[in-house]
């Protein structure tokens, strides 16, 4: 995975596809930036979301001038490298999150 590093306070981590899938996502929706954050749910206990916004909240983290991370939501994003996987049957982001104890068969939630 080819990465970029772009926030070394939370060591979020995002690969080259998904930064480009992420900006590729920006303009086809006409959004300024991306939101990533962690909701209860998911079969792990946690899952990740996404949405879009065009302006930043009080409290967030803007990493790179197009993904938005909220305070609350830097301890279960903290060291995360974050992958996309573009198939022709699927394409997906993909999370490795070493704060998970544990994540459920798809990727997409996760437990601590």
């Amino acid at each position: 995975m080819e990465s970029n590093i772009i926030n070394s306070y939370m060591n979020l981590t995002l690969s080259d596809t998904a930064y480009a899938h992420i900006g590729n996502l920006l303009k086809e929706h006409n959004k300024k930036y991306v939101r990533i954050q962690v909701k209860g749910g998911g079969c792990a206990g946690f899952e990740y979301e996404w949405s879009f916004e065009d302006e930043p909240e009080k409290d967030d983290h803007i990493v790179d001038e197009r993904l938005l991370v909220h305070k609350t939501n830097e301890l279960y994003l903290m060291g995360i490298e974050i992958d996309y996987d573009s198939e022709i049957f699927g394409s997906t982001f993909k999370f490795n999150n070493p704060r998970a104890k544990s994540q459920c068969g798809c990727g997409t939630s996760f437990s601590i």
